[in-house]
């Protein structure tokens, strides 16, 4: 008795055992899908007023080895030039006529991080908006980078890096990547500040990059459970406003608030048509209905062949030309393909694979199974 008793208790414990082993496995399953699949605030949402601010300028790039604009076509390349030389002391005589092979006009832009401050330095991007063949080896003399305002936020100069090269000789010529274009990293030297507020009063809101209401709500719930209850609500699909501590203590606060994680909601079912190159991408939400795709090619080549018509000799007849068009239709066996309900992206993919349609193909096939009511998205042609 006491043996079956034991017996019985050791298969009661096994088995409280698993169902706890089972218990804790799927906790730890459904936390680790939670964790992969959620997102820290930081990556779905911005702090309101915390922005960059966009820097524009003109300057000139000097030494180039003979790659500049031409002076004839780009008659502002040398009106700028005289005018650098005029704020030198160097006056030049009127009606001169420069050519310069070696500089080039460029259009000088950069971004002005938040929170930057005078002395810091930021990149700088130069484009030749004339003809110069090249911008390798140049470097960018003095140029104030200006603001929507028409201050004066920074200060750009320096030697001008380019990805490419090219070469010519005889008529030939060799190039690898873009010319034109080339950066100077910590080209330009910030001048002036932007003031950033960090919220109103008592309150900072939250943006999110992509409206979506279900996000908003759910951002809303961990910040309220997970920081202090009652501090954040939603003001729209968009904006959350977060009550936070003023002084020295709100950066802190922003940090830990941008740093939890959240899932975000499913997006909406969208396909992206790129019609210029055939580029289609669909996300995960997309479905397809079931229904019946008769996929065929249709060719028409049309050919023409001249021939002379020569008279014999001595007639009073006259050489002619006559052309011969022949037109021939091929038509490629189409059979129509039933393609079933499809509930995840892999089986939609999978369907219209069946069919053995190229890219190209697809962009009418999706447009039509849209218009049938088959295709569950939102159609983006690009």
């Amino acid at each position: 008795m006491k043996q079956f008793f034991s017996v019985k208790l050791s298969n009661a414990a096994f088995r409280v055992g698993a169902v706890i082993c089972l218990s804790a496995c799927c906790l730890l399953s459904s936390a680790l899908w939670s964790v992969a699949y959620a997102d820290r605030i930081k990556d779905m949402a911005s702090i309101q007023g915390v922005r960059d601010n966009q820097l524009t300028g003109y300057g000139l790039v000097v030494g180039l080895d003979g790659t500049g604009d031409q002076t004839t076509q780009t008659p502002f390349t040398v009106q700028s030039f005289i005018s650098m030389l005029s704020q030198m002391g160097v006056n030049l005589p009127p009606a001169t006529n420069l050519q310069l092979k070696n500089v080039a006009a460029v259009s000088v832009t950069a971004t002005l991080p938040a929170f930057a401050r005078p002395g810091q330095h930021i990149d700088v991007t130069v484009s030749s908006p004339g003809n110069a063949k090249s911008l390798r080896g140049g470097t960018l003399l003095l140029s104030p980078l200006k603001g929507a305002d028409g201050q004066v936020y920074a200060l750009a100069q320096g030697n001008v890096l380019v990805g490419g090269v090219g070469a010519s000789s005889g008529g030939a010529s060799v190039q690898v990547n873009h010319l034109n274009v080339g950066r100077i990293p910590d080209g330009a030297q910030v001048e002036r500040a932007v003031p950033t507020l960090l919220g109103q009063g008592e309150f900072i809101n939250l943006e999110l990059k992509t409206m979506d209401f279900t996000t908003v709500a759910r951002i809303v719930e961990t910040i309220n459970g997970q920081v202090a209850p009652g501090i954040a609500s939603a003001m729209d699909g968009r904006v959350i406003q977060v009550r936070a501590p003023a002084g020295n203590e709100r950066v802190a606060f922003i940090s830990k608030i941008e740093n939890l994680e959240v899932s975000p909601a499913q997006g909406i079912a969208k396909v992206i048509i790129n019609a210029r190159t055939g580029s289609i991408v669909m996300n995960q939400a997309v479905t397809l209905d079931t229904c019946a795709v008769a996929h065929g090619n249709l060719t028409v080549v049309i050919n023409t062949e001249s021939s002379v018509s020569q008279p014999n000799a001595r007639s009073e007849g006259k050489t002619v030309q006559t052309d011969q068009t022949t037109i021939d239709v091929k038509a490629d066996k189409g059979s129509l393909v039933q393609l079933q309900r499809g509930v995840s992206l892999s089986e939609v993919v999978k369907a219209l694979n069946s069919i053995g349609a190229t890219p190209q193909d697809l962009l009418a096939i999706l447009q039509a199974m849209k218009s049938a009511g088959a295709l569950h998205a939102e159609l983006e042609i690009i």
